[in-house]
This record gives structure tokens, C-alpha cells and sequence, in this order.
């Protein structure tokens, strides 16, 4: 039977290991895996695959095209059941809008809670 071919030293692991989980946000840990992938001649979707077999990989996290984070529709509804002032399951049904039309009412709801508050206090 043929050796196994070890594609990184127990060296090379620890250090691709050690400056990733060193990484604080997805930009940085997307530079290590670069990085490592230039020093050690492999590609970056290699290192990707170490470090998940080193259980130490973080997936990206998901933004929207507009580079926020995603906001469930659920939670939008959950938004103006507060406020309309009432239970979310009575509002349920608005989780089948589009998130365009619930964020317009939601918008619009919140204006209108701002300008009747502004109103009592003057």
C-alpha cells in the first residue's frame, strides 16, 4: 500500500490555524486564507477546507445587495404589531407581503407614532 501524501506539516496547520482564529471579521479571515494560500503554493479553497477540517472555519456572513444585514419578514411584522399596539399573531398574515410593502408600512407607521407623540408633548 502506497503513503499517504500529507499536503500540510502538523507546523503549517498550526500556524494557518492560529492567525485565522487571530482574524476578528470576515475581511481579515478572507486575508489569512489568501495570504496562507500565496506562502504555501496551494489554493485559497485548500486552506478553506483545512481549517474546516480543523473545525475552526467561519463562514461568511450573509448581507443583502445593500451590504446590511438581512431582516426577516417576521420580524418586520413582529415591528408593526408594536406599532399598531397589538398581538403579532393578529398581523401574522403580512408575513406574505413582499419586504418592500412591509418596510413602507412599517416606515410610515413608525412617522405617524413619532408625529402623534410629538403632538401630546407640545
Amino acid at each position: 500500500m502506497g503513503t499517504k501524501k500529507v499536503n500540510y506539516t502538523p507546523e503549517q496547520t498550526a500556524e494557518l490555524v492560529a492567525s485565522y482564529q487571530a482574524a476578528d471579521s470576515d475581511e481579515s479571515r478572507a486575508k489569512v486564507v489568501s495570504q496562507f494560500a500565496a506562502l504555501y503554493g496551494k489554493g485559497p479553497q485548500s486552506n478553506r477546507a483545512k481549517l474546516v477540517s480543523e473545525g475552526v472555519y467561519v463562514a461568511k456572513t450573509y448581507k443583502t445587495k445593500k451590504g446590511e444585514k438581512p431582516e426577516s419578514k417576521a420580524l418586520i411584522v413582529a415591528g408593526i404589531a408594536h406599532l399598531l399596539g397589538v398581538d403579532a399573531e393578529r398581523v401574522e398574515s403580512l408575513e406574505k407581503a413582499n419586504k418592500t410593502a412591509l418596510n413602507l408600512i412599517r416606515g410610515a407607521l413608525a412617522f405617524a407614532a413619532a408625529a402623534l407623540d410629538e403632538q401630546e408633548d407640545s
